[in-house]
């Protein structure tokens, strides 16, 4: 099949590269013209496992990387895969798909000053489409004229959305039929989370035989995906809420175990025996019972709060409020890890050297956005810490981002007269790390285990003090 793919970010260039890889003919089409040559040249600009290799195979053998929206007229599929970040206040969200006309702001992510996790006006935590309006243009503008094209939306987008994707381009002189297939890729594992998903869930029109066409073109595009793999045929509302839905859950989960992991410490138990003891419950599972310092990323922070915010448009409120306190849970474990930092400084992080190792928001990604992390590096900063701060992906974009972070390259050199080494994101490395080496060149043998990835004992009987997060 001839496929576009507009937006060639994290997830339109690692699919537009597993499309090609499947045997179809793959356009990538983004209007970063830096982006696209470096996935031309298969130099992503981003870390995923795998995706350079991918890449190294492809380009040149059925994928190729454009500026030009011309190209879009080839194609037989179109996948929007744009981003949809989050909006500040007062700015224009869900309805913007609509009218053709959207701000271009950049997202702040602030929560509520008060740490409740409110997001306030309704407009906090809305997601930003201005991206998926301006891929809509070129939709309108390019799309063959002379066979029928299916665009198929790969944004997580409020719910409502596909709807009003569908009715504008209904309006088109081209003949463009509207599906909608939320993506469940992990950063990490993108490759292998696209090439044999879970499932597929497909967002179809009401008209039978445009969902007819629409099953059918979805299927010639999956043609490498084992055919056991579930297929749900679902409205484009139920589409779009599985995505945000999940991601609501998922955060659910990890801001209930951090919340039992403060109550562990308060009760002197362990959250790490608990978390097995949960998960060994099969209406539970183990996935997502590891306390820490909560989540980031690109995607659940925002996907819970734009979720929070449209069931207040909804008038769902006590969901957009049950929302709410998840996030704040979430939030508070960085306020506890802060705490903790304080607690092995004598009470104070005030004149401290702080050594934080990990800045990524999860280990095997570059990723940086709302990262744990660096949240704890600024609380640790304005409590008055010099915060020295190291990953193994992560310090170029570190500097690129935050030249008022104290940036290095080695964990050595970070923990170089440390009083407190915290490890934040639990890379490999971090977790071979030597207490005994570590210990010769930090000031104070004090160390916090923000997610619970190291044996306590083995620290402890180098003479560290060693802290988890509701651990014993």
């Amino acid at each position: 099949m001839h496929i576009s793919v507009i937006g060639c970010g994290y997830l339109g260039a690692v699919h537009a590269a597993c499309l090609a890889g499947a045997g179809h003919e793959v356009v990538g089409l983004d209007v970063d013209a830096r982006k696209v040559a470096g996935l031309q040249a298969g130099e992503p600009l981003f870390h995923e496992p795998g995706l350079a290799g991918l890449l190294g195979r492809t380009v040149g053998h059925g994928l190729r990387f454009t500026t030009d929206p011309g190209t879009l007229g080839a194609a037989e599929v179109i996948y929007v895969a744009v981003g949809t970040p989050q909006l500040g206040d007062g700015q224009v969200g869900v309805g913007q798909v609509g009218t053709g006309h959207a701000g271009n702001r950049r997202a702040t992510g602030n929560p509520a000053p008060d740490g409740s996790g409110a997001q306030g006006p309704v407009t906090a935590g809305r997601a930003d489409l201005s991206q998926l309006d301006a891929a809509l243009r070129q939709v309108e503008a390019h799309a063959s004229r002379t066979h029928r094209t299916l665009v198929v939306g790969k944004s997580t987008v409020p719910v409502g959305t596909a709807a009003r994707v569908a009715e504008r381009l209904s309006q088109s002189d081209a003949d463009l039929v509207v599906a909608w297939e939320p993506e469940f890729v992990r950063e990490g594992h993108a490759i292998a989370d696209i090439r044999a998903p879970a499932r597929l869930v497909h967002g179809l029109p009401d008209d039978p035989e445009q969902a007819r066409f629409a099953r059918s073109q979805l299927a010639r595009c999956h043609r490498g995906i084992d055919a056991a793999t579930p297929r749900l045929a679902v409205d484009y509302a139920t589409a779009e809420l599985v995505k945000t839905s999940a991601n609501a859950f998922l955060s659910t989960k990890i801001s209930f175990i951090n919340a039992m992991a403060e109550l562990c410490d308060a009760a002197g138990a362990d959250v790490t025996a608990l978390a097995d003891a949960l998960g060994l419950d099969p209406r539970i599972g183990a996935g997502f019972l590891d306390a820490g310092i909560g989540f980031g990323g690109g995607c659940l922070p925002k996907d819970l709060r734009a979720l929070q915010a449209r069931a207040g448009e909804l008038g769902a409120q006590p969901v957009a409020e049950l929302l709410g306190r998840v996030d704040a849970l979430n939030l508070r474990a960085r306020d506890r890890a802060t705490e903790a930092l304080a607690r092995l400084c004598g009470g104070s992080l005030a004149g401290r050297r702080v050594a934080i190792l990990g800045a990524a928001f999860k280990p095997d990604s570059d990723d940086l956005r709302d990262s744990p992390a660096l949240g704890i590096a600024d609380r640790a900063r304005a409590a008055g810490a010099r915060v020295t701060i190291t990953d193994p992906m992560a310090t170029g974009g570190l500097r690129r981002l935050r030249a008022d972070l104290e940036v290095v390259d080695d964990t050595l050199t970070a923990a170089t007269d440390a009083d407190v080494v915290a490890l934040l994101t639990p890379w490999p490395h971090y977790l071979r790390l030597d207490p005994a080496e570590l210990g010769e060149v930090v000031a104070h043998k004090a160390l916090l285990d923000g997610r619970n990835a190291l044996d306590p004992d083995e620290w402890k009987r180098a003479g560290w003090r060693y802290a988890g997060m509701g651990r014993r």
